[in-house]
């Protein structure tokens, strides 16, 4: 585990995130959209908190106070109004509300999904595809393609245009940050990046049928060096993604092993974009209660 430097004023949200590993992929970000988003989820709860655990104290000092024990504690039935005591009790979900709704005002210009990052590197754009039951990623700069498998070099600003051949569906990976829809007809962008080295699990974030669970990826985050040689490597083997190929990998699969294409038909993701390419058939209809299944006849 890495060790961390903890401030004083940050101890309760390191205790917080220690409590909560069940969510550990986002609350171990490695890059900086990740890190943005953590920061914006930890101030909310501690915010939130600000109402919650007085209100827990406060339940436990009346059922305490006002004991059948306690003969100091005095019954009035007829109390009617506090003025104060109201402006205690609107007060303070007032200014939570407040506050909560200026973090979200912030954040969703600071960290708008096609807002890009900002860095000294060129970044690097990447077309992905949401297939029945696969990704597609395409380099467009160097017309390489991959599936089920994002390599992405370290540091580096990642331009992602993203659309669906098929059915509504939703890319996200967690330890980098901002799920997004990858929808049928329309490109979506996001801009993230990695800043450390090593593999990070990707998946589909909206059900999509029948291998919804094998819709899985891996984005390895590696050296610029490293990626420079795997994209050569990769321009030299697998096959040509065309238009017959495409059509080809349009065709529904589950669980498929990563795979390389040594090129890209050039506009194949305009084409996509703009339907001129088939669409995927997406899962099969699910009969109605009662129904005949004519094929299976």
């Amino acid at each position: 585990m890495r060790r961390r430097n903890v401030s004083g004023r940050s101890w309760p949200l390191a205790a917080l995130a220690t409590l909560l590993g069940g969510c550990s992929a986002v609350l171990d970000p490695v890059g900086p959209v990740g890190t943005g988003e953590r920061i914006i989820l930890l101030d909310s709860v501690a915010i939130m908190l600000a109402i919650v655990v007085p209100t827990i104290v406060a339940i436990l000092a009346f059922a305490w106070w006002f004991r059948a024990g306690n003969a100091r504690a005095q019954y009035r039935p007829q109390w009617e109004y506090s003025g104060r005591l109201e402006l205690l009790v609107w007060s303070v979900p007032a200014l939570v509300i407040l506050f909560l709704g200026g973090i979200a005002w912030i954040s969703s210009h600071e960290l708008d999904p096609a807002a890009p990052l900002s860095s000294t590197r060129v970044p690097l754009d990447i077309e992905i595809v949401s297939l029945d039951w696969k990704w597609l990623f395409i380099y467009p700069q160097t017309q390489v393609a991959s599936v089920n498998r994002l390599v992405v070099p370290t540091g580096t600003p990642l331009r992602l245009h993203v659309t669906s051949a098929s059915v509504f569906n939703s890319f996200f990976v967690p330890r980098l940050g901002s799920q997004i829809y990858a929808m049928n007809g329309m490109e979506t962008r996001l801009n993230l990046q990695a800043d450390l080295a090593g593999i990070y699990p990707g998946l589909s974030a909206q059900f999509s049928g029948d291998g919804f669970s094998g819709m899985s990826f891996d984005v390895e985050a590696v050296p610029p060096a490293q990626f420079e040689r795997w994209r050569t490597a990769a321009r030299e083997h697998g096959a040509a993604l065309d238009a017959t190929s495409y059509r080809q990998l349009l065709q529904p699969s589950q669980d498929v092993i990563p795979y390389t294409y040594r090129t890209v038909e050039a506009g194949l993701f305009d084409a996509i974009v703009t339907r001129r390419m088939p669409d995927g058939p997406g899962p099969p209809p699910t009969p109605a209660p009662g129904s005949t299944n004519i094929q299976g006849q």
